[in-house]
Formats: C-alpha cells, sequence, structure tokens
C-alpha cells in the first residue's frame, strides 16, 4: 500500500508538469511573431543590450519546441539573461524567462493560469538563443 501511494504521487506529479507544457504550447503554438530581449546578462532584467524580432513561422516553431520541453523545476533567486515575448495580432499572449549562463540555473520560467512554470533550456535551446542574438 505504501508503494502504491508512492508511485500514485509521482505519476500525479509527471502528469501536472507534462500538462503545463502542453498547456503552454497549446498558447504559444499560434504566435504570429515573438520578441527576445537579451539582458545584460549579470540576472537583472532592467539592462535590455539587444531585441530580435522573430516573425518567420519555422523559427517560432522551433524556438516553441525548445520553450515547451521537458519540464523542469522552477529555479529561485537565479535571475535571468532574457525573456521571449509571443505576439499574436500585435498583443502580447505569453511572457517567457530564460538563464542560459549559470549551469544550475538553465531553464525558461513562466506564468501559466497563475502557475509559476519551467522547463528545461537544452544546449540546442541556448545555441539557438546565442545564434538569434548575433542575427
Amino acid at each position: 500500500m505504501k508503494n502504491f501511494i508512492i508511485i500514485f504521487i509521482v505519476a500525479l506529479f509527471i502528469t501536472g508538469c507534462s500538462n503545463t507544457a502542453k498547456q503552454l504550447k497549446e498558447k504559444i503554438i499560434n504566435a504570429d511573431s515573438a520578441a527576445i530581449n537579451y539582458f545584460k546578462g549579470d540576472g537583472t532584467m532592467d539592462t535590455v543590450v539587444a531585441v530580435k524580432i522573430i516573425k518567420d513561422k519555422q523559427s517560432i516553431e522551433q524556438l516553441t519546441s525548445f520553450i515547451t520541453g521537458n519540464s523542469a523545476s522552477v529555479k529561485n533567486n537565479c535571475g535571468y539573461d532574457g525573456s521571449v515575448h509571443y505576439f499574436k495580432n500585435d498583443a502580447v499572449i505569453q511572457d517567457i524567462f530564460f538563464n542560459t549562463s549559470i549551469e544550475s540555473c538553465r531553464c525558461f520560467q513562466f506564468v501559466l493560469n497563475g502557475k509559476r512554470g519551467s522547463t528545461q533550456l537544452s544546449d540546442e535551446a541556448g545555441k539557438l538563443l546565442f545564434a538569434i542574438k548575433l542575427k
């Protein structure tokens, strides 16, 4: 019985995490553009050093696939290196923040339905964000 309860709790946790990523994907999949703000790199959000606008559907979909990937635990006190803002018809539909510079803090973080969520920021996602910044 004890093992059943532990398995049930783990399954509930995994299901909840994957639903958050799925809900996020459903919300941003129809975005027509995205703006990426790159911050100074010291964890503060008030120093934007570059802004890149993406309107190419393929690039938006590639970025979205990274952001809505594997769930991760929410990282507190890490700060951010940038933010992604998804748009539909010139209105922001979702804000997502990311940290690429600190290994233990690498993730995408967002608020969805009033709850904080997080997904893993893979090496490939980091490379894509860096490549977009250089364009």
